[in-house]
């Protein structure tokens, strides 16, 4: 009876380390699979981009890209933000702030469109919303259309200098992407 109870042991114990061995096994095949999914290194790098903003002077504008796009950065003048402030959101023709860090709902006034304490950063994805161009207004000598915000010569779409669409075929305002200034010159995009 003692040979018998000793051959169980024995038969336990190689069926647990079989099972652990198929299971260490099964992972270790398995986990390539599964960490194929992940983006890649370029991919993560791309969420977000950091931009010193520091050589922008009042009035000037600069183009970056993020996740492929272009991104608008205007250091805006006193008179622009004046002039954005002074529209109505009620009379736009797309009402939203179109603000990735706001509700769909908030209106398409400068503030929503912009930073608390930084109105004079404006950061926008610089694509036109009708059919995808890209407007002119970022150089200093581009023609900036009727609201001497953006003009997109392609289709004739006026944006104001808060990005907002104000007459053409464009249907939406210019996307605000998600940011945050990580010191007074230091823009985090993404």
């Amino acid at each position: 009876m003692a040979a018998h109870t000793e051959d169980a042991t024995r038969r336990d114990f190689l069926v647990v380390a079989a099972s652990a061995f198929a299971a260490v096994g099964g992972a270790a095949t398995l986990w390539p699979l599964i960490q194929q999914m992940n983006p890649d290194a370029s991919t993560q790098a791309l969420a977000s981009t950091e931009v010193d903003v520091a050589p922008v002077k009042e009035g000037q504008a600069i183009t970056v890209m993020w996740r492929g796009k272009p991104v608008f950065i205007r250091h805006r003048t006193k008179a622009e933000i004046e002039q954005a402030n002074a529209v109505d959101p009620s009379t736009l023709p797309d009402r939203s702030a179109r603000n990735d860090a706001l509700p769909e709902s908030a209106p398409a006034s400068d503030k929503n469109r912009t930073k608390a304490g930084k109105e004079q950063w404006l950061v926008m994805v610089g694509i036109c919303t009708h059919l995808g161009c890209i407007p002119k207004g970022q150089g200093l000598s581009d023609v900036k259309g009727d609201y001497n915000g953006w003009f997109c010569v392609c289709h004739g779409s006026h944006y104001d200098t808060a990005g907002r669409i104000r007459r053409g075929p464009a249907p939406r305002n210019l996307d605000v992407p998600a940011y945050e200034f990580l010191s007074d010159t230091m823009v985090k995009i993404g």
